[in-house]
């Protein structure tokens, strides 16, 4: 059986046509039986689709033939199975929420760090640095030294800098995120708000862990990453955490051995959550799954 390729990608560039480029990709990606989800927006593109080789080659080179996408840079990885149900071309307010319009980084962005030059920067003991993902993510792995802001979605963001740091005393300010786009938004937002010197970790922490060699790593632990590998460690290995089908959280074999965890379902992070209604549609989705596992197994090679 051939590999699945998950292919992410995003682009801040203006985008006047959404409605029509909307029913014109959706059409495209149907058609070629690519799945997964693409979010238009006025600020640009944030894609996360899954197929084989061909599917994910086609819609790329229909993206690049657009002249505002000529230059879209994307990041692969491979699964045994599709992650995704169905394909999904959406038209949002923004490609990543954030809730500030005057955070535009197609016409201003803090200073792109590349991951060689990042531990420099972050070992300066001037430079403030800031993990601008979900509280999550932060749980199970960040850089040495950075700032947990405790945020549980993107848009609280804001409210954490408005709270906790000063213009006028924080000088300089680098951040990071797991592939960019999170930290284009977030220095965008920093430099309007007055702030002089903002710097942000080029291609993120996938980049980051890709290039930079373990020996030389100021990066701890993992990094959650949103597909079917949950988490990738230092050279993009595979890292140690499933992810809970009720909530999407990152689980460890010690969330697995809760009493209230049940496979499939729910996670101690969720248990308490969860209506019984959605309890059931995943108990069925997860039986769904398994039968299908088990015909697999028993077709003939």
């Amino acid at each position: 059986m051939s590999a699945i390729v998950i292919a992410t990608f995003y682009k801040f560039v203006p985008l006047d046509d959404c409605q029509e480029l909307q029913t014109r990709l959706q059409a495209h990606c149907e058609a070629i039986s690519l799945r997964g989800t693409i979010l238009l927006a006025h600020e640009g593109i944030n894609a996360t689709v899954a197929g084989n080789r061909s599917a994910v080659d086609s819609v790329l080179s229909w993206l690049r033939g657009d002249a505002r996408f000529a230059d879209l840079a994307h990041k692969e990885s491979t699964a045994s199975e599709i992650p995704f149900q169905r394909m999904k071309v959406r038209v949002k307010k923004e490609i990543v929420t954030l809730g500030q319009p005057e955070a535009d980084p197609v016409h201003r962005v803090g200073t792109y760090v590349k991951p060689r030059d990042w531990n420099a920067l972050i070992q300066d003991p001037d430079v403030v640095v800031i993990d601008t993902r979900n509280d999550y993510e932060v749980a199970i792995g960040s850089f040495e030294g950075a700032i947990d802001p405790g945020t549980e979605k993107f848009r609280d963001f804001p409210a954490y800098i408005e709270e906790n740091l000063d213009k006028r005393r924080h000088k300089r300010v680098a951040m990071f995120c797991t592939g960019g786009i999170r930290c284009e938004k977030s220095t965008s937002y920093l430099l309007n708000q007055g702030f002089e010197e903002v710097y942000h970790l080029e291609g993120g922490i996938l980049k980051y862990l890709e290039e930079v060699p373990e020996e030389n790593s100021l990066w701890r632990g993992e990094c959650f990453v949103f597909d079917e590998r949950v988490a990738v460690k230092h050279g993009l290995a595979l890292g140690s955490y499933d992810a809970c089908r009720g909530c999407g959280r990152p689980i460890s074999e010690a969330d697995k051995a809760a009493a209230t965890y049940e496979e499939g379902v729910c996670c101690p992070h969720c248990h308490a959550t969860l209506a019984k209604e959605q309890r059931e549609r995943l108990r069925e989705a997860h039986k769904q799954r398994l039968l299908a596992r088990r015909r697999q197994k028993a077709q003939p090679a």
